[in-house]
């Protein structure tokens, strides 16, 4: 299937398919006029005699000299191997072609000064599933993703390498063997396809997609294990959370009184309950998750806003007749966003991972036997998966560190403030795994407590959850060896289980 892109209307739910769902994608043909006038500009501007940087100039603090036209096409074609100058591990596939879609979507909005041709060819490795090599390390996301972008427009020109059917080759053959035939870049061509924020809006965008559905399963998880340790649900009452008027936290306390509906174990300690509260990590989960949930959805927005946006320099204002140099690269915006989802994604693990130790501690679990084991002392039980949760989130509340309070000068002290948003979208990849890990293990923990409330039964919607944990890691009755079943737990709030078997999704978008 390919989806067809509408530069400047690119939803979220758009980009989180292509990601996915592996898809091509393609722009609308709607976008071709104005391409082709932005071309027709720059073409015109090459041949003249003012100097305009970029299409007839050197490049950063090169701008001051002159390139005479008959160099054009070299200039462009030096500037893409010049900065091919990226390191370490490849960027995934995935994310790989979502950067290539998110350029399409940024070339396609005219202002750019692209041909057609060459947008087409970007469409074409879409399509083709030719997929640039793109080494992760080496942007600091200020006038543009310049290395990471360097790499995937050397595959145009035929250069460095790409993926295809699974096998690393040199691109030129990639796009041999694929039918695809490489591009000689024209004037300001070079400098569109690397001047730019998509590197680090994809990885951002990434990041967002996976944090959102971590969100989403820590709402569920925590629900179980309100059952499991047999937590009140008098804080969800609706009058408490309107009192305060934060949407997330709206949300989420009405999601979870609709996942918790019609729980036997819930009912069972009403009356005579000696407990008067139960402790943060049961009691205020609206609260936090709420809020990350609030923060996430705000930098979604920005992240929106970016995927549409024209991001490189200079750009072609073709209504007002002039091509004009400005600072669109500049990824401040994306920065704050990944940062914005690092805080919510560390917040998320961190009283997911008060909620695991509450439940192997017989002290406070009201009841549950320690570590969740039915034979503790023989059997350690959950004990150390409880002591891995604790070394992930400390892990993630490192990771949360601002990256956009950072800025080193480059390129000669010309680009002299930039905004490390590929640092801050990168790390959300690894912030991520870690969750799901949190999270897996709080379900192994959950569903063993729920069990051991036997005859007593959880909520229908709950019971739904229960089995598809158990599906998947057997219930824990001897010790036995752990990692795989740790494995399997993260991947079902990886792979959107946990979240579907509930509807999380459509229970915090909308009403009970």
């Amino acid at each position: 299937m390919t989806l067809t892109l509408t530069p400047g209307a690119a939803t979220l739910a758009q980009l989180e398919r292509l990601w996915r769902e592996g898809l091509a994608a393609e722009l609308d043909p709607a976008a071709r006029p104005a391409i082709d006038a932005a071309a027709a500009m720059v073409a015109e501007a090459a041949a003249g005699e003012a100097a305009i940087y970029g299409i007839n100039t050197g490049f950063g603090k090169l701008a001051s000299v002159r390139v005479p036209p008959k160099d054009t096409e070299q200039l462009q074609r030096n500037l893409i191997l010049s900065h091919c100058c990226g390191v370490g591990e490849a960027l995934d596939v995935p994310t790989t072609r979502l950067m290539i879609a998110l350029k399409l979507l940024s070339l396609g909005r005219g202002a750019s000064g692209i041909r057609w041709e060459t947008a087409a060819l970007l469409q074409g490795l879409l399509a083709k599933g030719v997929t640039p090599v793109v080494p992760a390390q080496g942007s600091v996301g200020a006038s543009g993703d310049l290395a990471p972008l360097a790499h995937m427009a050397a595959t145009l020109i035929g250069e460095g390498d790409a993926v295809y059917e699974g096998e690393t080759l040199p691109a030129r053959e990639a796009l041999s063997r694929a039918g695809l035939a490489p591009v000689v870049l024209a004037a300001k061509e070079g400098l569109g396809l690397i001047n730019g924020t998509q590197f680090s809006t994809a990885c951002a965008l990434a990041g967002w997609f996976e944090a959102m559905r971590n969100a989403e399963s820590a709402v569920a998880a925590s629900c179980l294990s309100t059952d499991a340790i047999m937590g009140s649900t008098a804080p969800l009452e609706p009058a408490l959370h309107d009192l305060r008027g934060h949407a997330g936290q709206i949300d989420v306390a009405r999601a979870m009184r609709a996942i918790m509906q019609g729980s036997a174990i819930r009912e069972s300690h009403r009356e005579g309950d000696t407990r008067v509260q139960d402790p943060y990590c049961i009691r205020c989960q609206p609260q936090v998750t709420g809020a990350a949930l609030d923060l996430l959805r705000f930098a979604g927005r920005t992240l929106e806003v970016e995927a549409n946006a024209v991001s490189d320099n200079p750009l072609v204002l073709v209504a007002q007749g002039k091509i004009v140099s400005g600072g669109n690269f500049h990824a401040e915006p994306v920065g704050f966003a990944a940062d914005q989802i690092a805080l919510a994604i560390s917040e998320i693990g961190a009283i997911a991972q008060r909620r695991v130790a509450l439940m192997v501690d017989p002290t406070l679990s009201f009841d549950l036997p320690p570590f969740l084991t039915p034979e503790p002392g023989l059997n350690s039980g959950l004990m150390i998966a409880e002591v891995t949760t604790a070394a992930l989130m400390s892990e993630n509340k490192h990771l949360a560190h601002p990256c956009s309070t950072d800025s080193t000068p480059t390129s000669a002290n010309q680009e002299d403030h930039v905004s490390m948003a590929a640092h801050g979208a990168r790390r959300l990849k690894r912030m991520n795994e870690n969750l799901s890990v949190i999270l897996g293990v709080e379900l192994m923990c959950a569903a063993q407590g729920v069990e051991f409330r036997a005859p007593l039964t959880t909520s229908p919607m709950l019971q739904a959850l229960l089995e598809t944990v158990r599906g998947e890691v057997e219930t824990l009755r001897e010790d036995r060896y752990m990692a795989d079943d740790l494995s399997r737990a993260a991947a079902l709030v990886r792979e959107g289980r946990v979240s579907d078997s509930c509807g999380i999704r459509a229970l915090l978008e909308g009403a009970e």
